[in-house]
């Protein structure tokens, strides 16, 4: 988000927002009361972190001017409502479809997003980087028998899942899928758990 950055890159990353066409650095350097060079250096870190691109160049008569712009990732960084959408879909699903359909379908999307990432069965370990990948910050612990357990430190959906349990047989689905085994749901954040904990059990293929 911008409160992660400094005034003169929020600044100037909000220029960028209302000039969609792009600026120059001039123009930016004048609309932002600051040098030149400061521009410069700040536009080299913005766009090594892919926040701004190069745009078209203008002429001027003499040297063209390259324009900057936003970036698709640059525009996430200003406020999205993807959550409350979310949540005004789930409610209204929930209202058509009912609990048990609501469940079938949240089993339905996780299987889905397994079959999108494997087309084999994986380890837990596997299974943990596909989490990470999706922002789960999971990792695998082993039990005192040897008998792996994923762990997730951070539950993507635990804002939708507070309102719809059901939601939780996603990830429930995803693992496993990606396991091709049943799910034990060991420990739930949602259920007063410091974190969301799963063991895949009657595994019906060999993990690759």
């Amino acid at each position: 988000m911008l409160q992660g950055m400094g005034r003169t890159q929020q600044d100037l990353l909000s220029a960028l927002l209302y000039q969609a066409a792009g600026m120059s650095i001039d123009e930016l350097a004048s609309h932002l009361t600051v040098t030149r060079t400061a521009i410069r250096q700040h536009l080299a870190a913005l766009e090594r972190d892919g926040l701004i691109l190069r745009g078209e160049t203008r002429p001027t008569g003499r040297r063209p001017q390259q324009l900057y712009q936003l970036s698709p990732r640059g525009r996430e960084l200003f406020p999205r409502q993807y959550q409350l959408l979310a949540d005004l879909l789930i409610d209204e699903v929930a209202a058509i479809i009912g609990h048990d359909k609501l469940v079938q379908l949240m089993r339905s999307l996780g299987r889905k997003l397994a079959a999108g990432l494997e087309q084999q069965t994986v380890t837990e370990e596997r299974i943990a980087s596909h989490m990470n990948d999706a922002g789960y910050e999971a990792e695998v612990f082993f039990r005192s028998t040897g008998e792996p357990e994923i762990v997730a430190h951070n539950c993507v959906f635990h804002h939708l899942a507070k309102a719809h349990p059901e939601v939780c047989e996603l990830d429930l689905a995803l693992i496993g899928a990606l396991g091709d085994g049943d799910v034990e749901h060991l420990e739930c954040m949602l259920r007063g758990g410091q974190v969301c904990r799963f063991h895949l059990t009657g595994k019906k293929g060999q993990a690759a």
